[in-house]
């Protein structure tokens, strides 16, 4: 048989009867659709967090006062609240550590900020300026702090987009001025926003010099916490421990685990998280899978109905001359065909999940083309897979037996 009148057969037996063939269709579009929007969803988070962990800097180590735990103790050591770190040690880290970039002390703390009419609790940290090289931020009005507002001890302030909508809303801030703790200073400069919510967020938040941080809002010259580029990610293990031999020397301290402060190393969290995401990513995939089974096993159902509907007309076919094999073909195209329909229709039914999803800003997904073809593939092997024992058993009917089958 030609595979015109192999594909022209096909066509008129899924087209006989209409309702089963789109219901077993739909396990399939069904089974496909799901697995390529489950797995935009997981790649979609997956790249939404490293872009987040990017955008507070790249190559980035952060040094914090307080030892992570002390000997004999099963909680932590004030980790992050210590006073042990100096803008000193960053100056000992920009000059004796060649594999660094760049280096931003920095002075966090929250306070109640005023504007004209308006107040918000915020994050206020001072900084140096480095700051801008070391956490990716830039500026969309004005200037950030300089070397020359730090040696001056200068009241100014640089607004996080968020904070200044606070403060202003839609007005122009620059030029302005606000209130922290009470004393005020004068707007230099606003940053462009990076987006992201939450603890750390840098749209909501106050830069102000770090001496007069130091000085007029912590009344103390300790830092909260260092910021280190290392010059690329290959040696930010190697900096690391420089670093943490350098302040252990500063600091007096023989022994490592006796250390008063911790460095995290910010690749070691987009490495976890990358691991993290990618086993949900793969656990999402899987159970949508589930609903591919069940479309190929209602694939396999349909055309064992088939097959037996079709008796009379396989040992018909046969009594005429068809082989064996042009039987097999016969049965085999026809559940190769009808789960491809369904793999493309599943492929735009998930295109479209996972367009709404980014449309709604409910997350950012990502479809790639390895799901895509890991759909069609799978969609192609589920025809051939659950569409081979029904088209073998109507390839060994006796056509004698097949002709008298009521």
């Amino acid at each position: 048989m030609k595979l015109k009148d192999t594909l022209h057969e096909t066509y008129s037996a899924l087209i006989s009867n209409k309702v089963r063939t789109g219901l077993t269709m739909l396990g399939i579009i069904i089974g496909i659709g799901s697995v390529i929007a489950m797995v935009s969803i997981g790649q979609g988070a997956q790249g939404s967090i490293e872009t987040s962990i990017q955008s507070a800097g790249s190559n980035l180590l952060t040094i914090s006062p307080g030892a992570q735990q002390s000997i004999g103790s099963q909680t932590s050591s004030a980790r992050g609240s210590a006073r042990t770190l100096t803008e000193e040690d960053a100056e000992a880290i920009t000059e004796k550590i060649s594999s660094v970039n760049a280096v931003s002390a920095e002075l966090s703390g929250r306070y109640q900020v005023a504007g004209r009419g308006t107040n918000t609790n915020t994050s206020v940290t001072g900084v140096t300026s480095y700051y801008p090289l070391v956490r990716n931020v830039k500026i969309n009005e004005g200037i950030f702090i300089t070397e020359q507002h730090n040696r001056s001890y200068g009241k100014v302030a640089v607004l996080g987009p968020t904070t200044k909508k606070d403060l202003f809303g839609e007005k122009n801030a620059v030029g302005g001025t606000i209130r922290i703790n009470g004393i005020q200073w004068k707007i230099v400069g606003i940053t462009e926003e990076k987006g992201g919510s939450g603890f750390g967020n840098q749209d909501d938040m106050i830069f102000v010099p770090l001496r007069s941080a130091q000085k007029f809002l912590a009344g103390d010259d300790y830092v909260s916490s260092i910021s280190v580029q290392a010059n690329s990610a290959e040696v930010m293990t190697e900096t690391q421990t420089e670093i943490t031999s350098l302040l252990l020397e500063r600091h007096k301290i023989k022994n490592e685990e006796d250390a008063d402060f911790s460095i995290f190393n910010m690749a070691d969290l987009t490495e976890a998280i990358s691991t993290v995401t990618q086993t949900f990513t793969l656990l999402l995939g899987s159970v949508a899978g589930i609903s591919l089974l069940v479309g190929g096993i209602g694939i396999m159902n349909m055309m064992l109905t088939t097959v037996t509907e079709r008796t009379r007309e396989i040992g018909l076919r046969k009594a005429i001359g068809a082989k064996k094999k042009d039987i097999n073909k016969q049965f085999l195209i026809e559940a190769i065909i009808l789960t491809l329909i369904g793999g493309i229709l599943g492929m735009v039914l998930g295109g479209l999940v996972s367009f709404v999803i980014t449309q709604f800003g409910v997350l950012e997904t990502k479809i790639s083309f390895d799901s895509v073809a890991l759909a069609f593939s799978v969609s192609a092997g589920i025809g051939i897979i659950f569409g081979y024992y029904p088209a073998k058993r109507a390839s060994g009917f006796n056509p004698i037996d097949a002709l008298r089958y009521e």
